[in-house]
């Protein structure tokens, strides 16, 4: 690669920089833990570096977005004043606006031949919305219940599971060797049936712990979903191709948006975090595996090739956390309920990044 050599100087100034906070941490260790604040910026600054210094790997790539993450997350943490707003304005009145610019740059990837793959694979989409909308949902209600978490921490976990599957599954399944075709349209079909199958697996589910109105979360769905895609079809049919610039654009304003999304509900929710943190995480990762490993055993118990069960184990165990969190804040508990979308969206973007790369290296005949 052109810049190869320059990609591993940064890697080993991140390297570095991460270094000195880790040794800065260790030496406050036993203490009162007083002016380790001050060494934030070199974590923050180590994690932007491997982020930076990743794109030039190729094994390491699809890790760089992850990082970007981290990064977020970690700055919300050590200096979360700067991060929950400027003056009277808060930056969580952004958090809607980003969904939306998202929801639409998802509908440009869309077309009306996503949906007939619902005739050309019934089963395999059968099979794909059941685990997703209905064992992740009752895997988060029992994570939950079973760890005893504060109810609206719970209720955030249950709403994790109940909204549709990311458009981080599309790529995850590319990369995977997975049936891509299949990955979409289960994908457009999740998105546009969660109107009415969020709403209604949170009041089933999350009811016992949160109030939880139907109508309003559905209208909520469709302002930040429906109405955007709804809008980006039609830019596809009549202006399609005429914004090169606009096409190439989305996917980065995407990664941007969802970064700052959670770094403002991780700013927003810090206390709680710092609190149920690490059990929290822990919750997440049983979440997120179990839906890879239930997609996977699924599609192999129904006979599904392999390459189905690669697509649906990615499509049941990764999720739109974007969603959730917008919902979370539309019930105005986004330092809540908004926290545990924010912790499982690193944790599945990791996990995914990892499977996928893993499949890519063994390639599935056919």
């Amino acid at each position: 690669m052109k810049y190869q050599r320059t990609y591993k100087i940064v890697l080993v100034i991140g390297l570095s920089t991460l270094a000195i906070w880790l040794f800065s941490f260790l030496l406050s260790v036993g203490t009162d833990g007083s002016g380790l604040d001050v060494f934030g910026f070199f974590l923050i600054g180590g994690l932007a570096l491997l982020a930076i210094s990743f794109r030039g790997f190729p094994l390491l790539r699809g890790l760089s977005f992850t990082m970007w993450i981290f990064t977020a997350v970690t700055c919300s943490l050590f200096y979360p004043e700067y991060v929950t707003g400027i003056g009277s304005f808060s930056f969580k009145l952004l958090i809607i606006p980003l969904l939306q610019i998202m929801m639409f740059g998802v509908g440009t990837t869309m077309g009306l031949r996503d949906f007939a793959g619902v005739i050309r694979m019934p089963k395999a989409v059968f099979i794909g919305l059941a685990g997703h909308f209905i064992f992740m949902p009752l895997i988060g209600f029992t994570i939950a219940h079973t760890f005893g978490f504060a109810p609206e921490i719970a209720a955030g976990i249950i709403l994790v599971g109940s909204v549709p599957c990311g458009l981080a599954s599309n790529v995850m399944s590319y990369l995977a060797n997975a049936n891509v075709a299949l990955s979409v349209t289960l994908t457009a079909v999740g998105t546009l049936l969660a109107p009415v199958t969020t709403p209604l697996l949170m009041h089933l589910l999350a009811g016992q712990y949160i109030p939880i109105d139907f109508l309003a979360m559905m209208w909520d769905i469709t302002q930040i979903v429906i109405l955007p895609i709804a809008a980006s079809l039609l830019y596809n049919h009549f202006l399609g191709g005429k914004f090169e610039w606009l096409d190439k654009a989305m996917p980065v304003l995407s990664m941007v948006s969802i970064a700052t999304i959670i770094a403002v509900i991780t700013a927003a929710g810090r206390e709680s975090l710092l609190v149920v943190g690490p059990l929290l995480m822990l919750a997440c990762l049983i979440h997120n595996v179990t839906g890879y490993v239930l997609g996977y055993v699924m599609c192999k118990l129904f006979k599904m090739d392999e390459k189905t069960c690669r697509t649906i184990a990615l499509e049941v165990g990764l999720q739109n956390t974007g969603l959730a969190s917008g919902l979370a804040l539309k019930m105005g508990k986004v330092a809540t309920v908004g926290l545990a979308p924010a912790v499982f969206s690193p944790i599945m973007n990791i996990s995914g990044s990892s499977l996928a790369t893993w499949w890519h290296h063994k390639p599935v005949q056919d």
